[in-house]
């Protein structure tokens, strides 16, 4: 009976044991929570620096409001929202941001016969499409946009995020811009009532959901479209031109971003002038708290990103995303050391 008993307290300390490496391997992981606009990169990062520092990333893609939400609540290190907070936000909850990298938000559409780029559309159209003005592909208001193109009376289904999302943000902002109607009747935030159409979760959902309706028409970040080979369409720009959504287009749209006088990074890069500018570009965010409950966990995670900024651009040009300029990451390091301990001292300071 004695050796019975001794070999389950034997077990008991290895399982034990066993539980607390794991733990402490669990606990060398960044975590974080929020935008599916970034994912696509976030995670082609994250593959990449643990094969060269052994650290790992926890994202989890559940969209900006969760986000925002989980880093509020102090449950992940940090948060992302493709929505910027706005400064007395930031102030309210004890939290700063920064842009970690740009992107478009690109209208894809699931339309028999009709191939990528082939059809392009302006706001003022799109917008009535997702106002359920607009019905059916062969319309006359698309047609006019598309005279050598053969449109088929498909009814349109329009596709459209059913969480709190930045995707949401960027998109009906920019339609709320082009559109007083759109603007007086759904207006711009992360979640909206839709007169109509079919709800989805995620970047991913709606790409999933627009490949699988005919005569879909969704919303998505680029990278997805991209890699999910969606039939993507173009668009018409604030300066009248046909604008094909890529990396050079979205690097027009944030050319003229002004991050030196944007109080707490709050800059949103919809509509913006330009011949070659891609009319729904806008940039991913970073919440931290000012003073983290575990600055030693906000260090590795501000490693990471400074090993993003720094080596992450050419991964990020591969999947279409924009990198942040060394000017504006200059600005950001400095930020970074308003996030300070307990004891008063700069998180970042401490991790160089």
């Amino acid at each position: 009976m004695y050796q019975f008993t001794k070999k389950i307290a034997q077990a008991a300390m290895t399982m034990a044991a066993v539980a607390t490496l794991s733990t402490a391997a669990m606990a060398a992981d960044i975590s974080g929570a929020g935008a599916t606009f970034p994912y696509p990169i976030y995670a082609k990062w994250a593959d990449a620096y643990k094969k060269e520092t052994g650290v790992g990333l926890n994202y989890q893609s559940i969209g900006s409001g969760g986000g925002i939400k989980q880093i509020t609540a102090k449950t992940v290190t940090f948060g992302a929202s493709d929505q910027p907070l706005k400064p007395e936000d930031l102030d309210k909850n004890g939290l700063i941001q920064f842009p970690m990298v740009m992107g478009g938000v690109v209208p894809v559409a699931n339309i028999k016969g009709v191939k990528p780029g082939e059809l392009k559309l302006d706001g003022a159209t799109l917008a009535d499409i997702y106002m359920g003005k607009i019905s059916k592909w062969n319309d006359a208001a698309i047609q006019k946009l598309n005279p050598d193109v053969k449109l088929p009376s498909t009814a349109i289904a329009a596709v459209y995020r059913s969480d709190g999302s930045g995707t949401n943000f960027l998109f009906t902002t920019y339609l709320s811009q082009v559109s007083p109607a759109f603007k007086e009747n759904i207006g711009a935030a992360t979640s909206v009532e839709w007169p109509s159409g079919i709800g989805a979760k995620g970047n991913e959902g709606v790409a999933g959901m627009t490949t699988q309706t005919d005569g879909a028409i969704g919303y998505v970040e680029y990278a997805f479209a991209k890699q999910n080979k969606m039939t993507y369409l173009n668009l018409i720009n604030k300066d009248g031109k046909v604008v094909e959504p890529k990396s050079t287009s979205f690097q027009a749209a944030a050319a003229g971003a002004d991050w030196a006088n944007a109080k707490g990074y709050y800059l949103v890069l919809t509509n913006q002038s330009g011949a070659d500018s891609w009319p729904i570009t806008g940039a991913s965010f970073i919440l931290i708290h000012r003073q983290p409950q575990n600055p030693a966990a906000v260090q590795d995670a501000l490693k990471f990103f400074a090993w993003a900024y720094k080596g992450g651009a050419k991964m990020a040009d591969e999947l279409d995303y924009v990198p942040m300029p060394g000017s504006v990451v200059s600005l950001v390091e400095k930020t970074w050391g308003e996030i300070k301990g307990a004891d008063g001292k700069a998180v970042w300071m401490a991790a160089k």
